[in-house]
């Protein structure tokens, strides 16, 4: 499957790896935050997904730990329609203490996912399944 990739910034190429799922991204500027701050990263790409795709954006295992910054909205969906020559992605960061990201640093990945089919709802009165009993009915340990 091949990916149409526009870079907009002077940073290193994407490359996929070989263990995992997911492609790491970098940072396409140097910015210092403020703890409690929310700052709107430009990872400094474009791409057009294929046809019936999206991409997933979450950090990296390490970013919160290196980079003191997690993901503002927990996960980014980019969908397919986002494919201008100017539909930069960004990372959404929000700082848990003042950091610095440099350009090029690694600070967060994806992956491309099938887009869920078309579904209709069908109103009922009853599923016609046993309850599980509530949040966290599997038990504590």
């Amino acid at each position: 499957m091949k990916i149409k990739i526009k870079y907009h910034k002077d940073i290193e190429k994407i490359k996929p790896i070989a263990i995992g799922d997911f492609i790491d991204l970098r940072s396409a500027e140097t910015v210092s935050i403020k703890k409690g701050e929310l700052k709107i990263i430009s990872l400094g790409i474009s791409m057009e997904l294929p046809k019936g795709y999206y991409a997933e954006l979450v950090p990296r295992s390490s970013t919160a730990k290196s980079f003191g910054v997690i993901l503002a909205n927990s996960i980014g969906i980019i969908d397919e329609s986002y494919c201008g020559d100017n539909d930069i992605w960004t990372f959404p960061a929000l700082a848990i203490r003042d950091t610095t990201i440099h350009k090029n640093d690694r600070i967060c990945q994806f992956r491309i996912v099938k887009k869920m089919p078309e579904i209709e709802f069908e109103e009922v009165e009853h599923l016609g399944n046993d309850n599980r009993g509530g949040l966290g009915s599997t038990g504590i340990n």
